[in-house]
């Protein structure tokens, strides 16, 4: 399955790049290679660019499951209740307050 998403992946950017180029200079540089957009192989790169988008898709849509994954992986590790600047914590400079009886008669 590797080779099929770097095929996908690489038609993916031709086909970019081709409407990048129509987009700026109203050239189609994959109808100038192949003859012409009603030339059979150019409409067959246009298929295979649009098949290659869709498997594009689908491969973002699972890249995007993972990414929802480790977001709640991290969620779980978070706030562990380290103490921050913000948080409160004891003052430990008057030993009166928090040690016990014991402590003090020592």
């Amino acid at each position: 399955m590797n080779t099929i998403k770097r095929i996908a992946l690489a038609l993916v950017i031709i086909g970019a790049i081709n409407w990048g180029l129509i987009g700026l200079f109203r050239f189609d540089l994959v109808a100038a290679i192949f003859g012409g957009q009603d030339a059979g192989l150019s409409r067959l790169i246009y298929t295979l660019v649009g098949l290659s988008g869709l498997i594009s898709l689908a491969i973002f849509a699972d890249l995007m499951g993972d990414a929802r994954l480790d977001d709640d992986r991290t969620v779980q590790t978070r706030n562990l209740g380290y103490g921050t600047e913000f948080g409160e914590e004891a003052d430990f400079s008057r030993p009166d307050e928090h040690s016990s009886k014991d402590d003090r008669e020592i």
